[in-house]
């Protein structure tokens, strides 16, 4: 299968459209989309949260000419594009530009899936929240499995798109089952998996209302959206210490995520939904040690 056949059916789960709007309506920059492609055909493919030298590994022993991945193996202007360019004063690492040089070389074609499967119904963002009400369920006591959440909504998007007849959104709220702090940061830990996680606020506190998002999402804004909507917990990865901070003397909890871990479980959620969707064998890799 060529590199733009296989990209329709990833775009038919989560359009590209969404991004585009997003994009305009926000004044926001993505590159999604297919970011290089080598004109060759694939049995394989392999999706990766990251462009990153353990999927091209990956790629590479299975013999797959096409990565998929969420971030965008390509986003800021790149300059140049060498091979075996230093970094860090090791000759061995690959930078961005010798991963795409070696890519070629290989013949693999690579495909970025960003913005638009952050917004994307069942996407990203979508699918944390799931997470997290799936997880403080468990920390109340009950034995509801995910997919008792699988038609959960958000009350509320604090950034809604659409596009060609498709509703998406980013950065979601919702209440969850009452539980401790402790008991769904514990719970957090075995759904998403999350290996690294930071809690602010008292540990026996409850938690009923969350605020989510996934990536990078936790800004001014994003506060002040769990402000206005009442969230008692806000909830995302590479927080400033002023956000935290705020966080607290306004009377909420934060819970800070790896940005990896907020994005892969539901990267993950997006591969069985491709894979069940082809006869193309898929593999999922993780880098783990980002969790």
């Amino acid at each position: 299968m060529q590199p733009s056949d296989f990209y329709a059916l990833l775009d038919a789960a989560a359009p590209k459209a969404l991004s585009d709007a997003y994009c305009a309506k926000y004044g926001a920059y993505d590159n999604s989309g297919i970011l290089v492609d080598t004109g060759r055909d694939t049995q394989t493919v392999v999706f990766s949260l990251d462009f990153s030298l353990g999927a091209l590994a990956e790629a590479e022993r299975a013999g797959s000419r096409l990565i998929v991945t969420h971030h965008p193996a390509i986003y800021a202007r790149l300059g140049n594009l060498c091979g075996g360019e230093p970094v860090h004063g090791a000759r061995d690492v690959l930078g961005t530009g010798g991963k795409l040089l070696r890519a070629a070389e290989l013949g693999i074609s690579v495909i970025s899936m960003h913005l638009n499967l952050d917004c994307a119904p069942d996407g990203i963002d979508e699918s944390l929240m799931r997470g997290v009400m799936h997880s403080a369920a468990l920390a109340a006591g009950k034995k509801a499995g995910e997919e008792t959440f699988a038609k959960a909504h958000a009350e509320k998007c604090m950034h809604a798109v659409e596009a060609g007849g498709v509703s998406g959104g980013y950065g979601r709220v919702y209440g969850v089952d009452e539980c401790s702090l402790s008991g769904l940061v514990e719970s957090l830990k075995k759904t998403l998996p999350a290996g690294q996680v930071c809690v602010y606020g008292d540990p026996g506190r409850k938690v009923s209302r969350v605020a989510s998002f996934c990536g990078a999402g936790a800004d001014e804004e994003a506060l002040a959206f769990a402000d206005g909507t009442g969230a008692d917990t806000i909830l995302s990865s590479d927080f400033k210490h002023h956000i935290v901070a705020a966080a607290l003397e306004r009377g909420k909890s934060a819970i800070v995520l790896t940005h990896y871990a907020s994005e892969n479980y539901g990267f993950e959620k997006y591969y069985r939904k491709i894979r069940s969707r082809t006869k193309l064998a898929c593999l999922f890799h993780t880098d783990g040690e980002l969790l």
